[in-house]
């Protein structure tokens, strides 16, 4: 009996074919060794028994006899639970948007919304007095440090001027001392 051939096997072996090529390949292969397989005698019966078709599996069959009935009770739930969800949706919005409390609500939202229009002009005047507070405070500011600046420079040229004048005053007196008085 020869032993069957890998995927990997078979990709090198024709590396131009593609995997789907490769697999109806692989499948004839394993056709070609179940036929050469011995049947036992039930198996060899089975036709007088219960004729089955070719390529058919019983136990899918079964399962999927199984699976539809299934299929059709969890349809019918869900058809049911989608119909009541459907019809409370219907009666909250009939009776909830007439209901005195959600017109109680409706009007509560527009004073809100007014009251927030005020508000938003209120404090989008605050703030743009602060911004003009901001900018006059900067204008301010920059017209100090200017003053500052020339401050500093006038005492700077002061400090040198005493400087001069006290050493001045100092030669005098060393040459008022020097001539004897």
């Amino acid at each position: 009996m020869k032993k069957a051939k890998t995927m990997y096997e078979l990709c090198r072996e024709f590396p131009n074919k593609t995997y789907r090529e490769l697999e109806k390949y692989r499948d004839a292969d394993r056709q070609e060794e179940a036929k050469r397989i011995a049947l036992s005698e039930s198996q060899k019966s089975q036709d007088k028994l219960e004729p089955i078709a070719e390529g058919v599996c019983i136990i899918g069959e079964a399962r999927k006899d199984r699976e539809e009935i299934n299929w059709k009770e969890k349809y019918k739930k869900e058809h049911k639970l989608r119909q009541e969800a459907e019809g409370e949706t219907s009666l909250v919005k009939a009776v909830g948007q007439n209901s005195p409390e959600m017109k109680g609500l409706e009007s509560e939202v527009e004073a809100l919304k007014q009251q927030l229009h005020i508000d938003r002009e209120k404090y989008r005047k605050e703030n743009n007095d602060l911004y003009n507070r901001i900018a006059d405070a900067l204008a301010v500011n920059e017209d100090h440090q200017k003053m500052n600046g020339k401050l500093q420079e006038r005492l700077t040229e002061l400090e040198e001027e005493n400087k001069k004048m006290h050493d001045a005053l100092n030669k005098r007196m060393n040459n008022i001392r020097k001539s004897g008085l």
